[in-house]
């Protein structure tokens, strides 16, 4: 199985949104938090089973989504990089 690796800007993404919920929601930051973190665990067992990034079009570069948020990763060899998370709606600039 390939190795998770979180880039800096994954990581401030993570705490970013969950830090954006919890100022309704405590307990809904911490349970999104959980599922953001198990949804980028499951990824090294099947990394070819995320979308291309429509932006990019590289096979290398996918994606997968919870909810409104869009999990980008890099495939490298055997290394699988957490690139970002961002929200659904806003395009990755390039």
């Amino acid at each position: 199985m390939a190795k998770l690796v979180w880039s800096p800007q994954a990581i401030a993404d993570l705490d970013a949104i969950c830090s954006y919920i919890e100022r309704d929601s405590h307990e809904y930051a911490r349970l999104f938090g959980e599922r953001l973190l198990a949804l980028a665990e499951s990824i090294p067992a099947l990394p070819l089973l995320g979308a291309v990034v429509p932006e990019y079009s590289r096979e290398d570069l996918r994606e997968r989504r919870l909810q409104n948020y869009r999990m980008v990763y890099r495939i490298e060899g055997d290394t699988i990089q957490i690139v970002t998370i961002t929200h659904g709606a806003k395009p990755l600039s390039p």
